[in-house]
């Protein structure tokens, strides 16, 4: 079977695996990473570039030659090849986690449990809830359904449509790396500093891929075009911009502002300025263009896939 109908089925069919069963609460290959990846931490790090650069190297390298291994040792059989593809997809996308969450914290603030969404939100995000009123909470949570469709979902695809296996586990690597060490507190500032810019080249391609799938699913494709063109560049993350602008005109609402990360008060630029202020009917609509963008995110990237295949060969 070729390599392109092989991603093709196995995508789907992992994709379809998450739509159904979610993650696992326990035992969860993305958990068992960050458990490894900790501890190389423990044994690498110093507070230098150079020594972070390392702790990349290995953890997301490991993780790129295991599915090398894995993909050529099941080569031979086309079921087995299929299979393969399915589960590391279905290990590394997390849309129904992300809806599901979502979800919990929308129904809280529909029943007026503040403290109940505050609960739920670090699930989603590491800001400070305590710090949000209800219509932050919202602000946030569609914030978070928009980036992590990027980074967990149409990145993954997009990867995995590059490299196959090797591709898909990658991807995931990196970014939980950037998770765990990439922020800039005083510790990681320049331990993580190699995996946060890797994290940025790697998630560029999804990043816009999710952004222009988002202006055509919304309902809004000329209000998600001029923010995406005025203010994604305003946001301090490259990739963040052009998704969360591209979903905030989408969805006709206005995010950005201030935010509060571990007490530290942080004052971003308004995407969309021109939009409402999101109100909690706005998750569950946030929820549902992740969605349509995923879907139709694997039909492009199987598309692409196809295409590039055909020329080759």
């Amino acid at each position: 079977m070729r390599a392109d109908r092989v991603f093709a089925y196995g995508a789907a069919a992992g994709l379809l695996g998450d739509l159904l069963l979610g993650d696992p609460r326990r035992g969860h290959p993305v958990a068992a990473f960050g458990r490894a990846a900790g501890a190389v931490e423990k044994v690498l790090w110093r507070d230098h570039r150079g020594w972070g650069a390392l702790h990349t190297a290995v953890c997301a390298g490991g993780a790129v030659a295991l599915g090398a291994v894995a993909q050529r040792a099941v080569r031979p059989s086309r079921t087995a090849s299929v299979a393969l593809t399915a589960a590391a997809t279905w290990a590394v996308v997390g849309g129904t986690s992300l809806a599901r969450e979502a979800r919990v914290i929308g129904r809280a603030l529909e029943a007026g449990d503040i403290e109940g969404a505050r609960d739920g939100l670090p699930h989603l995000c590491g800001r400070d809830p305590q710090a949000l009123d209800a219509d932050g909470i919202a602000r946030a949570v569609v914030e978070s359904v928009a980036e992590n469709t990027s980074d967990a979902v149409v990145g993954a695809l997009v990867w995995g449509a590059v490299g196959g296996v090797p591709g898909l586990l990658g991807f995931r690597a990196v970014n939980t790396l950037d998770a765990m060490v990439g922020h800039k507190s005083p510790r990681y500032r320049r331990y993580g500093w190699a995996s946060a810019r890797l994290d940025d080249v790697a998630g560029w391609s999804g990043a816009r891929l999710t952004a222009v799938l988002a202006t055509l699913a919304g309902g809004e494709p000329r209000g998600a075009v001029r923010a995406w063109r005025a203010d994604a560049t305003k946001h301090p993350s490259p990739n963040a911009g052009p998704v969360e602008a591209s979903f905030a005109g989408a969805l006709g609402v206005r995010l950005g502002g201030t935010l509060s990360y571990g007490g530290r008060l942080e004052h971003r630029p308004v995407l969309n300025g021109a939009g409402r202020t999101v109100a909690v009917h706005d998750i569950e609509r946030a929820v549902r263009l992740s969605k349509r963008v995923s879907w139709l995110a694997l039909g492009v990237c199987v598309a692409a896939r196809s295409i590039v295949k055909g020329h080759t060969s």
